[in-house]
């Protein structure tokens, strides 16, 4: 449960691994801080960047947090109040105030030009996404397992009537009613098909409804985890939601596994 006291003791173990420098067993943290003298409790990284008083007040807030009795845990306010005294150098970013180089930031655009459906998705041109996925078909589908001649049931054809359905419906641009047969396939729940979930994300993006096209991006990942499709389409949906670095870095992503598969390819 999601109460103050719980986000208080989830603090306290987030702060003794910041001060360590490693994981502590919540089970085990007063025992270690009790048992443990405070220079050899503390990051090594961290020697001669504290001042011992300091240490100790921050080891002491963390042991509060960490006590078995919620009502013995300071409040959020306590919390601020005692670290906000500790926090002289605000305006200093953590890496310079520690002296270690930071990572230098991940590249925005691929190195290589991007494919078709990269370049559609980086424009957000719907129009020439929807072209491409109708020309891919279902090639890229992995089958989950072999249908069994039991399973080649009513409910099986029915099924895949609403599939075939909801094709022709994608490809006439009818995307409400794409909408409503991708459903009904997916809500059976018998075969797991990633380009319907990209199919359906697609007309939720032309809907203006990207919510729904980022999860069905998402689930089309879960089905297929290698599938660049999954990672444009997230990409998309992610622009229209204005997260911009998550959605550069999702093209970023399907750009490596398409130029992946493409190696792999040609190696074979």
């Amino acid at each position: 449960r999601v109460i103050p006291e719980s986000v208080i003791y989830s603090f306290g173990t987030v702060l003794l691994d910041l001060l360590s420098g490693k994981h502590i067993p919540p089970s085990h943290a007063l025992d270690m801080i009790r048992g443990e003298n405070l220079n050899l409790l503390m990051d090594s990284h961290l020697e001669g960047k504290f001042s011992s008083e300091e240490a100790t007040q921050v080891v002491g807030l963390a042991s509060q947090c960490l006590q078995y009795e919620p009502r013995e845990r300071p409040s959020t306010k306590n919390l601020v109040v005692t670290l906000a005294r500790l926090q002289t150098k605000s305006d200093v970013p953590s890496n310079v105030m520690l002296r270690v180089s930071k990572h230098e930031e991940a590249q925005s655009t691929p190195q290589r030009p991007l494919s078709p459906l990269a370049e559609a998705c980086s424009r957000m041109d719907l129009t020439a996404i929807h072209q491409i996925l109708v020309m891919a078909h279902y090639r890229d589908d992995k089958e989950t397992h072999e249908l069994s001649f039991q399973e080649w049931t009513q409910q099986m054809r029915d099924m895949l009537e609403a599939r075939k359905q909801g094709d022709t419906a994608f490809r006439d641009k009818d995307f409400k009613t794409a909408i409503d047969y991708y459903s009904q396939f997916i809500n059976v729940n018998i075969m797991v098909s990633p380009t319907v979930y990209a199919r359906r994300s697609l007309c939720h993006l032309f809907s203006d409804r990207s919510d729904a096209a980022l999860l069905d991006a998402m689930q089309a990942q879960c089905a297929h985890p290698d599938w660049p499709t999954a990672f444009y389409m997230q990409s998309v949906a992610l622009s229209k939601l204005d997260m911009q670095k998550d959605a550069a870095d999702m093209l970023l992503e399907g750009a490596a596994l398409e130029e992946k598969r493409q190696r792999g390819a040609r190696a074979s």
